[in-house]
């Protein structure tokens, strides 16, 4: 069972999260990044334009060398021109200092930037996060005059700045992007969905047209719509489906002009057969009487003439199963009875040994011919192909479902000979089938097996073959068996099969009907 993540639906909802996620993310954090810093700039600039201009203010009244309380003056009024934005102010000179608070260590200043403040004449600033808030430190030399004519007078103004305002902006623009991305995934999720829908409803109308085609309906087709590549994969399929229901068609015409050949054929033989088994079966009586080269061909005439005659019948009997003009003509039988029958018909009840039921014990409504040609088929394939003792056994058995009621007749035709080879036991019940490929002329047609098989269908039933496991195996082919075992099972007391009127073929005057192969 496919898990629902390994799907294309899965997979392109994920991908679409992702990306979303991905691109939401940046989004929001480039948005932050710029927000964060044009505020602090803002901020920052608007700080050190307030400070440079009051010192700038109070710069021409502070004495050179200013001295500690000129220091003290300048820090406090600095402090003074802000009180709303509770600035702490430092101005040094030198050894001297003053802050605007009392007992004020200033220990945001670092030595850099009082280092730097000596060496400049432009405001230094940097922001420290103290105890877990962040301020703004701006150092500025003070001159006298434009800062181009004269050098910095050694007094630098520090002034420290708490940023809770924009420390505030920054929070709540973070949390402005954390609740904006939750609505984007969502929308990414819904997104994904309609994505797939319009993306796998023609991959499942694909399926579907496939699985259709694959069941016999070669005229299934599928709507194109649009220019994308699905609507070319779904123009590409119609014409391969076109095209493949044109070869199925093509060669079913063929089949079908090859079937009726072979009926036609068969059919227009019959009359010059039954000519030739006419006039065969006067020489054979006068054989005797003939020279012996002459008794000779007249006897390989009539051995000739009988395969034929078999063959032909063999081909009319094929043709009718191709056409589905084989029909059943059901009778309750006596099935031992009818084995029993089949057996004496052909001379078999001495060479064949035989395990069946007593009379009236097994009954069932069956097509004797059918079935005379079944068994007959199998028996003679036996003695022909295998070893004697062959072995006809007849009993029946129940369906492993009690509840089925269903009773099913099992027949099985056993040889002693060196059984089927591995590779020849899938093909027994193939049409002129010959395990020995060099061997280009046969006793049989080829066509027996075939016809046997085709009965028992008839019957709702099964044939299959195989070897006994006990022996010392074949010497030749790999089949390890005690000789080969053809089994069929027919089913009892079900609803009778449709029958089907067979047409009555005259038979005609001298023809010789041959049933076994």
């Amino acid at each position: 069972m496919n898990r629902p993540l390994r799907g294309l639906r899965g997979r392109l909802l994920i991908a679409f999260v992702l990306v979303t996620a991905v691109a939401t993310l940046t989004t929001g954090a480039l948005t932050f990044r710029e927000a964060r810093v044009a505020v602090l700039q803002q901020s920052q600039d608007t700080i050190i334009k307030r400070l440079r201009a009051h010192v700038d203010g109070l710069a021409p009244g502070i004495a050179y060398p200013p001295t500690q309380s000129d220091l003290e003056r300048v820090a406090l009024e600095v402090a003074a021109a802000e009180p709303a934005q509770n600035w702490r102010v430092l101005a040094t000179y030198r050894g001297l200092r003053a802050t605007s608070r009392p007992q004020d260590t200033f220990a945001e200043l670092s030595a850099d930037m009082r280092s730097a403040v000596g060496s400049r004449r432009a405001a230094v600033f940097q922001r420290v996060r103290t105890d877990g808030r962040s301020s703004l430190v701006v150092g500025l030399p003070v001159t006298f005059g434009e800062p181009a004519e004269r050098p910095a007078s050694g007094v630098a103004v520090f002034l420290t700045v708490p940023q809770t305002g924009e420390q505030g902006y920054v929070d709540a623009l973070v949390t402005a992007i954390g609740r904006a991305v939750v609505p984007a995934l969502g929308l990414a999720v819904l997104l994904a969905l309609l994505a797939a829908r319009g993306v796998l409803r023609p991959v499942r109308e694909l399926r579907r047209a496939t699985r259709s085609i694959a069941e016999g309906h070669l005229d299934t087709r599928l709507a194109v719509n649009g220019s994308d590549e699905l609507a070319d994969l779904s123009h590409t399929f119609n014409e391969t489906a076109a095209a493949l229901e044109e070869s199925v068609a093509e060669l079913r015409r063929m089949e079908a002009r090859a079937r009726r050949f072979v009926a036609d054929v068969s059919h227009e033989l019959r009359t010059p057969l039954a000519a030739m088994s006419a006039v065969t079966d006067v020489l054979d009586e006068d054989a005797a009487r003939l020279d012996p080269d002459t008794a000779m061909a007249v006897r390989l005439i009539s051995g000739e003439t009988v395969k034929l005659a078999r063959l032909v019948n063999d081909l009319m009997e094929i043709s009718r199963f191709d056409a589905g003009a084989a029909g059943l003509q059901l009778d309750d039988l006596d099935l031992a009875e009818s084995l029993r029958r089949t057996l004496a018909a052909r001379g078999w009840q001495d060479t064949v040994d035989t395990r069946l039921p007593g009379p009236g014990e097994l009954r069932g409504r069956v097509d004797p011919r059918r079935l005379d040609v079944a068994v007959a088929n199998l028996v003679g394939n036996a003695l022909r192909h295998g070893a004697c003792p062959v072995q006809l056994r007849l009993y029946a058995r129940e369906m492993p479902d009690p509840t089925d009621g269903t009773v099913w007749a099992v027949i099985e035709v056993t040889d002693s000979g060196p059984g089927i080879p591995a590779d020849v036991l899938p093909h027994v019940f193939d049409r002129f089938y010959k395990s020995d490929t060099a061997r280009t002329r046969s006793e049989g047609s080829g066509l027996g097996l075939s016809i046997a098989a085709e009965n028992v269908r008839l019957h709702g039933g099964t044939v299959r073959a195989a070897n006994r496991p006990e022996g010392d195996g074949a010497e030749s082919g790999g089949a390890e068996s005690g000789g080969a075992v053809f089994t069929v099972e027919i089913p009892l007391g079900k609803e009778e099969p449709e029958e089907m009127e067979e047409p009555e073929e005259k038979e005609q005057p001298g023809e010789k009907e041959v049933r076994e192969t």
